[in-house]
């Protein structure tokens, strides 16, 4: 009997997707910021719902890079202006890494956090 090997490929999109989802339910962010690339992905996303029936994952504001074997995610954050840049910036890339990796299997190499904008008043 000969074994049979399967291979799970994951679309960049849907790991974008678990990404900003995950970013977003850290304690301390306020929001996943699209800036201007995700704005155009939205708009991208939409015409293919439009087209196609189907509805993506929201991914404004993360955006994945393939380099080799190596997986990279980076991701635009606004955080509330009480907390730290630092310890929210480590707790987006744990919580990235572990909940990606949970949800599909693939392993993040590299989350490059980007802190947009700080929120006075937000917590």
């Amino acid at each position: 009997m000969t074994s049979v090997r399967t291979e799970l490929v994951v679309a960049d999109a849907v790991v974008a997707g678990i990404a900003a989802w995950a970013a977003s339910r850290v304690s301390g962010v306020v929001r996943v910021e699209p800036g201007l690339r995700g704005l155009v992905a939205g708009l991208t996303r939409a015409g293919k719902q439009l087209w196609s029936g189907y509805e993506t994952a929201a991914s404004e504001g993360a955006r994945v890079s393939r380099d080799s074997d190596a997986l990279g995610v980076q991701l635009d954050i606004a955080i509330g202006a009480d907390r730290s840049v630092a310890a929210v910036g480590a707790a987006v890339q744990r919580a990235v890494i572990e909940v990606v990796r949970e949800q599909t299997g693939v392993l993040v190499d590299e989350v490059m956090v980007t802190v947009v904008d700080i929120e006075p008043g937000t917590r």
